[in-house]
């Protein structure tokens, strides 16, 4: 699957890079609520602001914030959104010196009407440089705080709507 984006081709390669890890949160709303809660968190200026200087620093293909929440081809530092399915699955992708990585998100609806957030990181790191950043990312958990700093905010924007 590819999209045209402005004027360059987006390639949607997620399911061949290695998993990484995988969380979850219930959250007490509707998936259309988490849906629109998971963009204005992703989207936000707060997160955006400072993510550019280290999208920067890493040498990400994408380095601002385009294009609509949600939308296939929209950029966030770090990030391009390569799949979209409102209010399941927001996919987004990104490359910079040391990995090529992806971060998807889908919702889930449970039998009693709260919502399953999960957040799948898959992600490849090539050569010495690449396990090195690794071991700094992921062996750290840093990867994992921040995470689960994005699904607590998700769900306490999803809840406060409601």
């Amino acid at each position: 699957m590819s999209t045209e984006a402005r004027g360059r081709v987006v390639d949607v390669p997620l399911e061949s890079l290695p998993f990484v890890d995988e969380h979850s949160i219930v959250i007490a709303a509707s998936p259309e609520r988490v849906w629109d809660a998971l963009n204005d968190v992703m989207f936000a200026d707060s997160y955006a602001r400072p993510a550019l200087p280290l999208a920067r620093a890493l040498g990400c293909e994408q380095t601002e914030r385009s294009g609509k929440p949600g939308r296939i081809g929209s950029t966030l530092p770090g990030f391009v959104v390569t799949r979209s399915i409102r209010p399941a699955l927001l996919a987004l992708m990104g490359s910079h010196r040391f990995a090529r990585y992806a971060l998807v998100f889908s919702i889930t609806e449970t039998p009693l009407e709260p919502v399953v957030l999960t957040a799948e990181t898959r992600a490849e790191f090539p050569g010495t440089k690449g396990r090195l950043y690794r071991l700094a990312v992921i062996g750290t958990r840093g990867h994992v705080l921040a995470t689960k700093a994005i699904l607590h905010r998700v769900r306490g924007r999803a809840e406060r709507s409601s």
